[in-house]
């Protein structure tokens, strides 16, 4: 076999649309993954003529129609592959024919905008915070805003260890502001908020990009033709993750 045909496993898996690269190193890590009848190694190559065993399902490797979602998850919905852990989670709730995966995360008590796709390219993409994808949300806190909060939330905040980038931040109602965000750290909003001596009463993420949200609670759609031009033009000058 040409050893230049051959890919990592991970891209491979993110590639035909079975999983995100992250989601295979799990798989590979839980020795779930089978290659020609032994487990998996990190790193491990393959090719076409390779038998790969999933859960110990042999899989099937057909070319794969790029599937992109726009869904607005309700509150209480785990943005979570794993069907056997969570019973609340986004992929049961959406019910999809095919096999897709969200990009990102909302957490549980958050609800809005985010994507699922079978495309694993595009999910490494969008992922990566240096190139600068923008997330909108609004924001409903347990007490009125005050100047300095937007000040110091728009200038970055102390949570962990880091202090968060520069972001734009604006008031909307007594208790509510808007935020767009370029980077993704763990419920960066919220511990944002608590560093301030603020609660998070409700989040709604209503902006990815280009994408608006557009649809009731618990609803899904497929991306317009036009919307998927823009942000392939957007993600354009994003590198694709390094071998």
């Amino acid at each position: 076999m040409d050893k230049t045909s051959l890919t990592r496993i991970n891209k491979y898996l993110s590639e035909i649309g079975y999983c995100s690269r992250r989601e295979a190193d799990k798989l590979i890590d839980a020795g779930r993954i089978l290659v020609n009848d032994k487990k998996a190694e990190m790193g491990v190559k393959v090719g076409p003529d390779d038998k790969i065993s999933i859960n110990g399902e042999m899989l099937n490797k057909p070319k794969n129609k790029n599937i992109y979602l726009a869904f607005n998850k309700p509150k209480g919905i785990v943005c979570t592959t794993d069907t056997r852990v969570e019973k609340d989670n986004i992929i049961d709730y959406i019910n999809y024919p095919k096999r897709i995966f969200p990009i990102g995360r909302l957490d549980k008590p958050s609800e809005g905008l985010i994507f699922l796709t079978n495309d694993g390219d595009i999910v490494n993409k969008i992922l990566r915070a240096r190139n600068h994808h923008e997330k909108e949300y609004v924001v409903t806190v347990n007490k009125p805003i005050t100047k300095d909060f937007i000040h110091k939330m728009s200038n970055g905040v102390s949570i962990l260890d880091t202090v968060t980038k520069k972001c734009f931040v604006k008031q909307t109602h007594k208790n509510q502001f808007k935020i767009i965000l370029t980077q993704g750290l763990n419920r960066q909003i919220r511990r944002m908020c608590e560093h301030l001596d603020y609660r998070v009463v409700a989040l709604k993420r209503v902006r990815i990009m280009n994408i608006k949200l557009d649809l009731k609670v618990g609803k899904w759609r497929h991306f317009k033709p036009e919307e998927l031009k823009t942000l392939n033009q957007l993600l354009g000058q994003s590198s694709k993750t390094v071998d």
